[in-house]
């Protein structure tokens, strides 16, 4: 037998051994689980986890060794926590999400806002997502959108939230912390924008060019091309349109859609002008009720947490645990909390799954913050 082999059968062996002393452990995790249930304790005991690590790390010997038990047992005591979460799941303790089931979205007769004017994008996706059964009403900023359904004065906003080129709307994410709604749907809108201008105006008239600031970033390869160019931006593309149209500049043109310039007649000086040819909106249906529809099959959370090593990986263990897909995390600064983070994340499942109700009892339990903000 080769010196190598020799080892390798000595590691077998103590690896067999670790993994009956786990075994056992896991056993006294669901006896701990079962007293839980009984007692009403939280299964979350910082104060006795970190006692315990101390305990254990002062057994090991030498620098490297310490540091290796410190990690062995954090992984330790977090799966026994997730085992005591499917516990408390199974036995049905606080399973509640305040969520209402719905087999469909209630849309007819319903109020929806969206923000701009008619033939911007924020239209057009309500338009596609709700069809024609209800009334649509326009308002100036975002921030509106929100407090008409905040007040109960509209059924829905439609909000933009991602554009495949020029990334997340920061503040739409910063909007939802700041108001209690929901997300309720989604609509993806393929963005195709054109250089508007007056009718009789030609590229070589063009000095000033005015568009949402997501539409001048998604040109920005275009709009390289013609440095002497000046862009202006403003709330919306159609907003931008519907000013071109009633300034009767002919140095002016605007970046907004085809829909657009025939809705304030206009003409179209260049087309095919974004930098990625498969240029997509996601936008985010929000309502003031708490509804989950029942084949949604995408969960949004967010959550806060502490500002220290190893925080973040331990509540996105939660999702990888239970067999989660994640699709999406983003972050965004909490005000008044230097370089401290609100984390915005989406994955796949049903709220009454119960991997999902696993995953989410596990972060609500040990973040600073959590909301669920929906699923559809």
């Amino acid at each position: 037998m080769s010196e190598l082999q020799d080892y390798r059968e000595k590691i077998d062996r103590i690896d067999t051994e670790i993994v009956r002393l786990f075994e056992q452990r896991m056993k006294v995790s669901e006896a701990v689980a079962q007293y839980k249930i009984r007692t009403g304790m939280q299964v979350l005991d910082a104060v006795r986890e970190s006692q315990k690590i101390a305990q254990v790390v002062k057994k090991a010997n030498g620098e490297f060794n310490k540091r290796g038990i410190r990690e062995l047992f954090t992984q330790i005591m977090a799966i026994s926590r997730k085992k005591q979460y499917q516990i408390l799941t199974a036995n049905g303790c606080g399973n509640e999400d305040g969520f209402a089931a719905a087999d469909s979205l209630p849309m007819s007769g319903k109020k929806v806002v969206f923000q701009g004017v008619e033939g911007a994008y924020s239209y057009a996706a309500m338009m596609e997502y709700f069809g024609e059964d209800i009334t649509g009403c326009h308002v100036r900023t975002w921030r509106d959108a929100m407090e008409e359904v905040a007040h109960g004065d509209a059924d829905y906003a439609v909000l933009p939230i991602e554009n495949s080129t020029a990334g997340i709307v920061a503040d739409i994410y910063d909007l939802l912390m700041q108001y209690e709604l929901y997300i309720v749907g989604e609509q993806i809108l393929k963005v195709e924008h054109v250089l508007l201008g007056l009718p009789k105006a030609a590229l070589k008239d063009i000095r000033i060019v005015c568009s949402h600031p997501q539409g001048l970033a998604q040109c920005k390869e275009y709009l390289s091309e013609h440095p002497s160019w000046e862009r202006k931006e403003m709330e919306n593309t159609a907003g931008a349109a519907k000013y071109v149209s009633e300034r009767k500049d002919m140095s002016w043109a605007a970046i907004a859609s085809r829909q657009a310039g025939k809705l304030y007649g206009l003409s179209v000086l260049a087309e095919n002008i974004c930098s990625n040819e498969t240029n997509e909106t996601r936008f985010i249906i929000v309502s003031g009720k708490a509804l989950h529809i029942k084949d949604g099959k995408k969960v949004s959370i967010c959550f806060e947490l502490n500002h220290e090593s190893g925080t973040l990986y331990n509540m996105l263990s939660h999702i990888i645990y239970n067999g989660l897909n994640m699709t999406r995390i983003e972050s965004r600064p909490i005000p008044g909390k230097t370089w401290e983070y609100r984390f915005f994340v989406d994955f796949e499942g049903q709220l009454k799954d119960s991997p999902v109700m696993n995953a989410i009892r596990g972060m609500r339990a040990e973040a600073n913050d959590f909301r669920i903000l929906g699923n559809y």
